[in-house]
């Protein structure tokens, strides 16, 4: 098993895609990227925390891979948006990749540079160390679930 962190707006609707994915045995969302450790959606929402809304995969790769995930990334938000997701603006809604290890990093930057030539150079996801996950509140949890 494998984890993976990536930041493509608001966090409900990337939990609710991966969710179910065949390969993908567990989802959750949270916080990364900023400064501190520990941090409250309402803090995240300020935008001064350097934090992203993130959601973190729990993958099974030899069920999908993790180019695979990243193909989905690409193609469940607009990355060529900076610092916002459609109706959501702000740091904390960036496109970002956060790798665990080299090998996801080099993955990472390999796929980005693909899309990135069919659009033209207007990718905006940045690729990063993951660091300070913190995992959101339980409301925020499987959210689109609970208040379907």
């Amino acid at each position: 098993m494998q984890k993976c962190t990536l930041a493509l707006g608001c966090f409900w609707k990337p939990e609710e895609n991966f969710k179910g994915k065949p390969g993908i045995l567990e989802t959750e969302v949270g916080y990364a990227g900023g400064s501190n450790q520990n941090v409250t959606y309402e803090e995240v929402c300020t935008g001064n925390t350097g934090h992203a809304e993130v959601v973190r995969l729990t993958f099974d790769e030899a069920k999908i891979s993790y180019k695979k995930i990243l193909d989905l990334f690409f193609k469940m938000h607009d990355p060529t948006q900076k610092d916002m997701q459609y109706p959501d603006v702000g740091t904390q809604y960036r496109s970002e990749i956060f790798y665990e290890t080299d090998q996801q990093k080099i993955e990472a930057s390999k796929i980005l540079n693909q899309f990135n030539e069919k659009l033209n150079g207007k990718i905006q996801t940045n690729i990063s160390k993951i660091k300070n996950y913190c995992k959101a509140e339980e409301y925020h949890q499987k959210y689109i679930e609970k208040n379907k």
